[in-house]
């Protein structure tokens, strides 16, 4: 199996992106690529970020396309580019404002997390002592992302919230980037209990391939890593897993702490408490960049999965998943 016989979704990279970059990803064959454009930005600065991808699509328009539908995923595939999904990693752009659902949603927004790590004005992140679930305005901001056709994510929130989320939503949601609990207890890890009922609601789980949050870190073996994968699809079934590797490319120290501190604090905020993680992790030596993607399913393949199986979880879960996620509502305007 080479990369040209897979259809490969990442869904979720936060990368400073240059054409170089585009260059790597569309060399290891991916053919989409959910992009983080947000973490604590507002409404206008979000629009910016939004307005700097516009000029990636003019500038790199042979390599990278927008991505409004899951359609575009094909299209871009059939072109030899890659489908870009514009998404935020927190709701902070929303503000207090539920008409700015819609707003970025007509922007090109289709993923958007309803809490980073501490609690919003939604939901509660991960790293909070105290999971108070989903707030009022957070179950008016699901029903207007299931009207307009935006995924929640739930990848950085904490478990009441998610299970809240789950319930709350009349749409499958999706945690893009996390892991088992079972596998490696990082705080960002979810439990058996939240992929079961992910995968009952017919939710979708994209492992992550950061670090911190692999068992034995930066040294966790592709053999590891991949029965992971499989551990995971025997909880949920082989049509709820897929790839959301979270790499992180091109950034300098300086973007780290601005990720995890944003503006609501004035000290560096290290994450899982411990100032053990103050620079960027170094990535698994079978898993440098985008180029190894398809070392990943050369291991799945190696772990057991079928070839129709690691196309699976290489990208075609995440394209049928996308094929409704990203489409409105009945009488929603996109």
């Amino acid at each position: 199996m080479t990369k040209d016989d897979l259809l490969i979704i990442d869904a979720l990279q936060y990368v400073n992106w240059n054409r170089e970059l585009f260059e790597q990803a569309r060399a290891g064959g991916l053919d989409a690529i959910h992009v983080t454009i947000t973490y604590w930005e507002n409404f206008a600065e979000a629009e910016a970020n939004i307005a700097q991808w516009a000029r990636h699509f003019a500038e790199c328009g042979d390599l990278v396309m927008p991505v409004r539908e899951a359609a575009d995923i094909e299209a871009a595939r059939a072109a030899g580019k890659i489908g870009i999904i514009l998404g935020f990693q927190n709701c902070s752009p929303v503000e207090d404002d539920l008409r700015n659902v819609e707003r970025l949603h007509g922007m090109g927004v289709r993923i958007m997390q309803l809490s980073y790590n501490n609690q919003s004005l939604l939901a509660t992140g991960c790293y909070e002592d105290d999971d108070a679930g989903i707030t009022r305005f957070g179950r008016e901001v699901i029903k207007e992302m299931n009207r307009v056709g935006m995924l929640i994510d739930m990848s950085h929130s904490a478990e009441k919230s998610t299970l809240q989320a789950i319930e709350y939503s009349q749409r499958p949601i999706a945690i893009t980037h996390a892991n088992p609990a079972s596998f490696h207890d990082a705080l960002r890890n979810k439990s058996d209990t939240v992929l079961k009922a992910l995968a009952e609601s017919d939710g979708m789980l994209g492992v992550s391939l950061y670090p911190f949050h692999l068992r034995n870190g930066s040294d966790c073996t592709r053999e590891e890593f991949c029965q992971m994968v499989y551990d995971a699809c025997d909880i949920m079934g082989i049509d709820r897993v897929g790839i959301g590797s979270d790499l992180c490319q091109n950034w300098g120290y300086e973007t780290l702490e601005w990720m995890r501190s944003g503006k609501w604090t004035f000290k560096p905020d290290y994450g899982e408490g411990s100032a053990a993680n103050a620079d960027w992790p170094r990535q698994p030596d079978w898993f440098r960049d985008s180029r190894d993607f398809i070392n990943i399913a050369d291991g799945l393949r190696e772990t057991g999965f079928s070839d129709h199986e690691v196309r699976k979880v290489m990208g075609l879960n995440w394209l049928e998943f996308f094929r409704d996620a990203f489409v409105p509502a009945a009488g929603a305007s996109s």
